[in-house]
């Protein structure tokens, strides 16, 4: 289950958890992170539910979260993980830089947020500012999470119903699926029209899809 420094050599270093399915990712970050004379790696977890059952026997510093990860999604890890440990610090390291996965996880409890893309530079000084005590989101995300947060939710049942949407089913195969009328799949899909600010449901679509809503799927069979 990954790679653990001895206790010795950890002594006044940041403790630092890697979550990620690609063990060459992995891998790379380790040879970069174990190079800094005031870092120290001491886990490497390939998924979510890895992640949880690692920090808990080892309760790093810093964790390095990605957002997807099979079963047990990023945010899921941190809300987990945060549950019993309400102190845990934890960097969101993803590829994804949609406006719904930026605010889930600030919502989650991440202190920060950054790129796979970003310069190695950069990773080794959130990690010492998350240490710190502060939190570290990029200009790039600084934005995208502003534009969210003035956006309003969408509640569960809209959720559900956009995510049928994009898998292209009309109102009355919508309803059949979640067993209700048509008139409330209807009003339903006004209100998410509303507040998404899309014209129709292709738009909602479309924009559920940026924010990172929703994925688009094929319909089942």
């Amino acid at each position: 289950m990954g790679q653990q420094v001895k206790s010795d050599d950890v002594m006044n270093k940041i403790r630092i958890l890697l979550v990620d399915d690609h063990p060459a990712l992995r891998m790379g970050l380790a040879l970069l992170l174990n190079g800094e004379p005031d870092m120290a790696v001491v886990g490497e977890a390939r998924s979510g539910e890895e992640a949880v059952e690692m920090f808990a026997a080892r309760q790093p510093d810093i964790s390095l979260m990605d957002l997807r990860m099979g079963s047990m999604s990023g945010v899921h890890a941190i809300q987990t993980i945060r549950a019993s440990f309400p102190t845990a610090r934890i960097i969101v390291l993803t590829s994804y830089d949609r406006d719904e996965d930026v605010y889930q996880s600030l919502r989650a409890g991440a202190m920060a947020y950054l790129l796979k893309e970003t310069p190695y530079e950069e990773i080794a000084s959130a990690i010492r500012t998350v240490h710190s005590g502060r939190r570290h989101f990029p200009s790039r995300i600084s934005e995208k999470l502003a534009e969210r947060m003035a956006m309003p939710d969408l509640n569960e049942r809209e959720l559900d119903i956009l995510r049928l949407m994009s898998c292209g089913l009309s109102n009355k195969e919508i309803a059949a699926e979640l067993s209700v009328a048509v008139g409330t799949v209807k009003y339903y899909i006004n209100s998410i029209l509303t507040k998404l600010n899309a014209e129709d449901r292709t738009q909602a679509v479309i924009k559920g899809v940026k924010r990172g809503l929703v994925e688009l799927t094929e319909p089942g069979p």
